[in-house]
């Protein structure tokens, strides 16, 4: 068909579906009234995915679409460039619209989901903070009432006073052994009179004078018993004070055991602390990158609104 001076043409037309994001436009291989046509198809397509593509349909499917142009399928197969034009023309101006709307709202939807995606990042992260500054509290405070106990049960001053108890406790124990030993050599001599006495007997020495002897060295005997005990007694006393007074005492492993809870205490605070500065400066790096976030998708969005104006 020889096309008329002043009418729009073919190559115009392919320019037009070409720019709007249709490639086929550029087959070379393709006739142009097959090109035309698939533009046309896809044009109608991407603004009404229900639209049937038929030749016979072509007038219906671009009422429905609302074109204001008038299309008949003769125009097409007759490649009429005055008619395909506007009618082109029409739809690819609609399809950009379309375009820029769809991506307008595909932003729309990114920001709100990245907000969401950060309120929730924030809202989990002062939780975690919450609960750290409140185990952080329970550990100084569990840490307090601990050294509270310590100087109240005067562990200091009771180690002090623990090592004269010990030595008196020593002392005490050396004089029981020495006690025990002077007893042992008193049994001795005890029964070296025994013996004494019994060849005394065996002798048939004087009954009276033996009498007077055995009642001499009982009086003596029993005496001595009695200094005995007594000595006994006032020394196991003393003991059982002196163990009392001990027993009252924190042991050594006791104040290991505290000191080493103490240890404990203070390296968890230690730890719960740097968790918390990490977690805070999470939370700075978090923010930071939120703002660049909005920055980047306010400048993208002025980009796209630049580039489809």
């Amino acid at each position: 068909m020889t096309l008329m001076v002043g009418n729009p043409s073919v190559e115009q037309i392919l320019d037009l579906l070409q720019t709007a994001g249709y490639v086929e436009a550029t087959n070379s291989d393709a006739p142009p009234s097959q090109k035309i046509a698939g533009g046309l198809y896809w044009s109608i397509a991407a603004l009404d995915a229900n639209t049937k593509h038929d030749d016979e349909c072509i007038e219906e499917s671009l009422r429905l679409i609302g074109c204001p142009h008038p299309l008949r399928s003769s125009h097409l197969r007759d490649l009429d460039t005055q008619a395909l034009f506007p009618v082109i023309q029409w739809l690819t101006s609609r399809l950009r619209s379309t375009q820029e709307h769809r991506v307008n709202e595909v932003c729309h939807t990114e920001n709100t989901v990245e907000d969401d995606e950060h309120k929730t990042s924030i809202k989990t992260l002062s939780g975690s903070l919450d609960e750290l500054n409140h185990r952080k509290m329970n550990a100084v405070k569990q840490l307090d009432e601990l050294r509270e106990r310590i100087n109240k049960e005067g562990a200091d001053s009771a180690v002090h006073k623990l090592i004269p108890l010990m030595t008196s406790l020593k002392d005490l124990e050396r004089q029981e052994n020495h006690f025990l030993f002077n007893r042992d050599s008193k049994h001795s001599e005890l029964q070296a009179e025994i013996s004494e006495l019994e060849r005394k007997i065996a002798n048939e020495c004087d009954s009276k004078s033996l009498s007077d002897g055995l009642l001499h060295s009982y009086s003596e005997l029993l005496e001595k018993l009695n200094l005995m005990k007594k000595q006994l007694a006032a020394r196991l006393r003393d003991i059982v004070a002196v163990r009392r007074q001990i027993d009252d005492l924190p042991c050594q492993s006791e104040l290991i055991q505290y000191e080493r809870r103490l240890s404990e205490l203070y390296a968890q605070i230690q730890g719960k602390h740097r968790q918390t500065r990490k977690y805070y400066a999470t939370y700075n790096a978090l923010l930071e990158i939120k703002e660049l976030m909005l920055k980047e998708t306010s400048l993208l969005n002025s980009i796209i609104s630049q580039y489809f104006c």
